[in-house]
């Protein structure tokens, strides 16, 4: 038997009341992609009746604090939910308030974040949060303009903040509401290409009455039933409605970019030991890819370069120490939104010469026990597993 949505209490107590509805009658005229106003009443109503019966229960919709509906918005950025949710737990209970994140140092932060990936949305939510205990005592802005100012928030992330939070009448357009849309109305191009039309969409769609819930059924609805991948149709509260299933489209809809083969470097990376069994790690610069975090230094292996000469010579180059090159530990392939490496990893022994910070902020002389305290990408993380395999065999 099909539950109703923890949050729709009153939806209950009242009754049918998503049975009759008003058009808008926004000024959002010239949408070509979707000018049927008469079947607007319909897909609402139809939408929040779905949602009252299949809305996922999810930790940040049983609150109204917008600063855990603000985390819960940015973690979900290219993060799936099911990664999400213990993430945002933990991240709640360690940091519960605007405030108490505002005062937290970066690397606290960066190490709470660690293995979510797209380390800019902690760096951005950090100086957002010390934005608004500043100038706003830690409360959370509550129109628009203003909450688009802050650091890491778009139109989406604004808007789905908003209405989850207070209610109010802000359209939302993610990933998942751009492919339900664009089957909808069967879009014939990539969605990308079309964004201010399929804003004008689902500002028109949107439910000024019930917007909370009709933002989240519509995240909802692209996250489990109108999926990248075999859209369950059957399921869809949309069906009859979607121009992509009545023209048997719904499987080459959305359309995608052509996309160029992703680059691929060639990178050495030293594990360098001291004597004293000491490893020695240094923290990235804090703006650009990864900044902020702990590495194994190392570099990008020039045309005609052997692993060992790369090593060496970016150690002298980032540290300016001499080290020697050692047997191979691991070989990682790892890939990034725009570009894919792999990275040889080596042992190495210290030489000579006084480590210098001259390409990164930090460096320190760390030990095993002590490594884990430190924010480290998630390539760098199979490094230190690889590590802390290699001591396991040799000192068994």
């Amino acid at each position: 038997m099909q539950t109703q949505h923890p949050l729709m209490p009153k939806v209950r107590d009242q009754g049918n009341q998503y049975s009759q509805y008003s058009d808008l009658n926004r000024n959002t005229s010239g949408s070509s992609l979707f000018a049927d106003q008469t079947s607007l009443p319909e897909l609402r109503r139809s939408l929040l009746q779905w949602y009252q019966q299949q809305g996922r229960d999810l930790p940040w919709r049983t609150t109204r604090d917008p600063y855990k509906i603000w985390v819960s918005e940015v973690m979900l950025q290219q993060t799936q939910v099911k990664t999400v949710i213990p993430y945002y737990q933990r991240w709640v209970e360690q940091f519960p308030t605007i405030k108490s994140l505002a005062q937290a140092d970066q690397q606290t932060i960066l190490k709470a974040w660690q293995g979510l990936g797209y380390y800019a949305r902690a760096r951005n939510l950090h100086r957002a949060a010390q934005i608004v205990a500043d100038q706003r005592d830690g409360m959370f802005p509550q129109t628009l303009d203003e909450a688009i100012a802050l650091p890491g928030i778009g139109r989406t992330t604004a808007g789905g903040i908003l209405s989850a939070a207070f209610n109010q009448s802000t359209a939302i357009l993610d990933g998942n509401v751009k492919r339900v849309l664009a089957r909808l109305t069967a879009l014939s191009m990539p969605p990308n290409r079309a964004q201010p039309e399929l804003w004008k969409i689902s500002e028109r769609l949107l439910d000024v009455h019930h917007p909370r819930d009709f933002n989240q059924a519509l995240m909802d609805l692209g996250a489990t039933v109108c999926t990248p991948k075999s859209p369950q149709c059957t399921a869809c509260p949309w069906t009859v409605h979607c121009r992509a299933y009545a023209t048997h489209l719904q499987h080459q809809i959305p359309m995608t970019e052509s996309r160029s083969e992703l680059p691929h470097k060639q990178i050495g990376v030293a594990v360098i030991w001291d004597g004293d069994g000491l490893v020695l790690i240094d923290r990235r610069k804090p703006e650009g890819l990864l900044g902020g975090l702990w590495e194994f230094p190392g570099g990008k292996i020039e045309p005609n370069e052997s692993v060992e000469d790369c090593i060496r010579r970016e150690i002298k180059e980032e540290l300016d120490i001499e080290v020697s090159v050692g047997d191979r530990l691991i070989t990682i392939e790892h890939t990034y939104s725009h570009f894919r490496v792999t990275l040889n990893v080596h042992h190495c022994q210290y030489v000579s010469g006084e480590p210098q910070p001259l390409e990164c902020d930090e460096i320190k002389w760390v030990s095993m026990d002590e490594i884990h305290i430190y924010p480290f990408p998630k390539a760098n993380e199979k490094i230190i597993a690889a590590l802390e395999e290699y001591q396991r065999t040799t000192s068994s």
